[in-house]
């Protein structure tokens, strides 16, 4: 028999997070938005309550739960603003859990304890102002100078990477060649290393409380035990972390298009136009009706992807599809529910004004909705005709 109910303390987790979104993060976070500024407070908040650490192992210093955990936080921390959800996203999935599942255990040591507690934020530095989705295309290099890199080169759209509790960003770098072939590894660099350069940040259309910047290396040199994993594994490395990365963006997606449907629900109890509730005419009863069909279906998707994962099953076609499926729900959404509001979801003091401005990235970050359907179509054994 298939049951979908949340295990008790997965729900007791959801509950408790959903909580913290309405009464500490809703009230505020339009000012922070408005600001372009980083919403330290919240982070800190959300560091005490062990959001942070949620997949990692109490041995590490974090609470001892499971990815799926983190994807129910995401979820209703979305439900209310993205830019909070994104920043707990990109610390742990690509800040923390890379040294986690790669790092050698005196890197764990020195790092691990202060990204689990959200004390410090870590940061990935793949995407390149060039290379976009073809992170083959790497042009930053890493030499080895006796027991140092010398790093060169420049990455863009780095989430986490500049603000004052970032400590480190991982960074990936082409290290050498075999036949033919770049050979790419990931090096941590601290935060305040010479030669490493944090630009300021990016005006952007949404995610305007998270903190996204371009980096800069001009012969920065870190030492050589900074390298994470195995030299030329770098990129395969990143790609086992990017599936997991794709479930969470999917519960995020899912967490917007479940806050449009919360906002609309609310909205067209209270909006008359001519002499009724606008929720009594049936062309905006379907309308919600579809987007909370969008949502459903998009959850069970994650869902779907989030249990496979945790079975040591094969799940990268289903983690393409979710994050596919749902990125597109919450853009869906977020159209109808500006059209919803009207006027009023123009103006950014609305919560759907935000919403509709975060959507649209959930389609282009952490792989864009074009190469979730070419991974799922290789997945099913389809080639290109030069293959």
């Amino acid at each position: 028999m298939i049951d979908f109910r949340l295990e008790e303390e997965h729900e007791a987790l959801r509950k408790t997070v959903q909580e913290f979104a309405r009464e500490e993060i809703a009230p505020v976070i339009g000012d922070y938005y408005e600001r372009c500024e980083f919403p330290y407070e919240i982070v800190a908040k959300m560091g005490q309550m062990g959001l942070f650490g949620l997949p990692f192992p109490e041995s590490v210093g974090g609470m001892g739960g499971d990815y799926f955990t983190l994807c129910l936080a995401l979820e209703e921390l979305a439900r209310v603003d993205s830019s909070v959800a994104i920043t707990l996203e990109a610390g742990v999935s690509l800040g923390a859990m890379p040294i986690y599942r790669f790092g050698t255990p005196a890197q764990q040591e020195e790092w691990l304890p202060s990204l689990v507690t959200g004390e410090a934020l870590g940061a990935f530095g793949l995407t390149e102002p060039g290379g976009g989705s073809d992170a083959g295309a790497t042009r930053t290099t890493a030499r080895r100078d006796g027991d140092t890199w010398v790093i060169n080169g420049t990455k863009a759209f780095i989430t986490n990477s500049g603000t004052d509790i970032t400590r480190l960003v991982t960074v990936t770098a082409v290290t050498g060649e075999r036949d033919g072939r770049k050979q790419i590894s990931a090096i941590i660099v601290p935060s305040g290393t010479p030669g490493f350069t944090v630009s300021k940040k990016y005006s952007k259309v949404g995610w305007s409380a998270s903190d996204t910047r371009e980096l800069s290396f001009a012969d920065c040199v870190v030492p050589a035990s900074n390298l994470l994993g195995s030299e030329g594994r770098g990129y395969a490395q990143f790609l086992s972390t990017l599936d997991e990365g794709r479930v969470a963006i999917s519960a995020l997606s899912v967490g917007l298009a479940q806050g449009c449907v919360d906002e609309c629900v609310r909205y067209v109890g209270e909006r008359e136009a001519f002499g009724h509730k606008i929720g009594e005419y049936q062309a905006i009863q379907f309308k919600i009706a579809d987007m909370e069909a969008r949502t459903h279906v998009a959850r069970l998707a994650y869902y779907d992807a989030a249990s496979r994962m945790l079975r040591n099953q094969p799940f990268k076609r289903q983690a393409a599809i979710a994050k596919l499926v749902s990125s597109e729900a919450a853009m869906d959404n977020a159209r109808d529910a500006t059209q919803i509001f009207g006027g009023y979801g123009f103006m950014n003091e609305f919560p759907v004004g935000r919403f509709y401005r975060d959507a649209k990235i959930l389609e282009i970050g952490e792989g864009t909705s074009e190469v979730q359907r070419m991974l799922i179509a290789r997945d099913l054994g389809l080639t290109r005709p030069w293959q």
